[in-house]
């Protein structure tokens, strides 16, 4: 294997060594075992106010760190050593959550903030890298490698993780406790040793010339400024970015609360696992599906359609009885999360100047990087204030009708823009 072959798999093999933390601990045992091991104490809906604050807490420390973050690993060469250090904090916080004692959900919320602060903001140098990795032409299939083996990598763990949870015997493990406890640390695990290729075989321009800290923090929010004042020149991008923060809020607070609203209404937690693998898998064809839609009828009208049964399906679990609905409700989901995701980078991409789309990207991807601030606050405090999870989860429903109302608005040119604009004198 050739050098620059070398460096480009062993940067997207990143993005299957973090997804095992985003499937096997964010969307999965971590809120099962909060409410039924750590905050067994707690009511159902003061259990779900709690989670919800803390991916609420999460998503706000990296939205402000964010254009730090991002003057740093563009203007002082340091990307690598920034995604060594979030590695590091995301790969020890989640081993910790297997010393964690039962009842002591405090503790276990604050070490689940810490690993989403490294998890999300190992992402911001990780994502830069895929410019030292791979020529410009090439990074469409660079990045789908990562996504490819994000998806594959993150699934295998977490399918593995549920078989130890229901035989735990088979894997020599004494009962599901410890066995949900022991996919804490195969995560850390996991995670810590498929990072080692990025940061062994991955080299990146400038990091011999670095500027002083001061100096780097001035440029890169300086440059962010320059941006966020191009953005507002574009009105239809600028209309679209405050949509999709709204529905992609709410897709990503479907993700991290699934779970705990399942076990809210007294589905049985294996059940939900399975449920959970379900979307997993389901979501990758179905994102090439959608792409098919955009093709034919419009990327506007595409997203719109995974809206609407959002809304259909949110209206749906507010009233479901069995776990045969939360299995149908995963396949529903899986099919719509993917097109969200894949229709929006294409839609952008029509509202942009393509000579700077660069900087635009930049925009898009922070907000979507750092989404569910919202939605998982409303949920837990919803449902606290009506004292039904479901009227909760019903809750999520604002954001997605706010995104689609403004989504409508969006006038959609029928070729990109190829001006670009003129940055305002400072």
């Amino acid at each position: 294997m050739n050098r620059s072959r070398r460096a480009l798999w062993s940067w997207a093999l990143y993005d299957w060594a973090n997804s095992a933390f985003a499937t096997t601990v964010m969307a999965g045992f971590f809120p099962l075992f909060f409410k039924q091991y750590w905050a067994k104490d707690l009511s159902a809906t003061e259990s779900s106010f709690q989670l919800g604050l803390g991916n609420s807490v999460a998503s706000l420390l990296l939205v402000a760190l964010a254009p730090l973050l991002g003057a740093v690993a563009d203007r002082g060469g340091l990307k690598r050593r920034l995604l060594f250090l979030f590695t590091l904090l995301g790969v020890a916080m989640t081993g910790a959550l297997y010393f964690v004692a039962a009842g002591h959900w405090a503790l276990a919320i604050w070490l689940y903030v810490a690993a989403q602060l490294g998890f999300s903001g190992a992402m911001v140098p990780y994502d830069a890298l895929l410019l030292e990795v791979s020529p410009r032409e090439r990074w469409d299939h660079g990045s789908a490698l990562g996504y490819a083996l994000g998806y594959l990598g993150g699934g295998l763990l977490f399918a593995l993780n549920v078989l130890m949870v229901l035989h735990p015997d088979a894997f020599g493990l004494p009962d599901a406790t410890q066995a949900v406890r022991f996919a804490f640390l195969s995560v850390a695990l996991w995670w810590a040793v498929f990072s080692v290729p990025v940061l062994l075989f991955v080299r990146e321009r400038g990091a011999g010339e670095r500027p002083p800290l001061a100096t780097s923090l001035r440029l890169g929010l300086r440059q962010l400024r320059d941006t966020a004042r191009h953005i507002r020149q574009v009105r239809p991008a600028l209309l679209f970015l405050v949509a999709y923060w709204l529905y992609i809020d709410g897709v990503d607070t479907v993700v991290r609360m699934a779970v705990d609203y399942g076990l809210a209404l007294g589905f049985e937690a294996n059940g939900l696992m399975t449920a959970l693998l379900i979307t997993q898998f389901v979501g990758f064809p179905a994102a090439l599906a959608f792409g098919r839609i955009g093709e034919r009828y419009g990327p506007k009208q595409g997203i719109l359609l995974a809206i609407v049964v959002y809304l259909l399906t949110i209206a749906w679990a507010s009233r479901m009885e069995t776990a045969a609905e939360f299995y149908a409700l995963a396949v529903v989901i899986g099919l719509v999360q993917g097109g969200v995701q894949s229709l929006s980078r294409s839609l952008y991409a029509r509202l942009i100047p393509p000579e700077q789309a660069g900087e635009f990207y930049g925009f898009y991807n922070m907000l979507g990087k750092f989404a569910a601030v919202i939605g998982p606050f409303l949920v837990g405090w919803v449902g606290i204030v009506s004292g039904s999870p479901r009227i909760g989860i019903l809750s999520v429903g604002v954001l997605f009708l706010a995104g689609a109302v403004l989504l409508w608005r969006v006038e959609v040119p029928a070729a990109p823009a190829s001006e670009p604009v003129k940055p305002t004198p400072p």
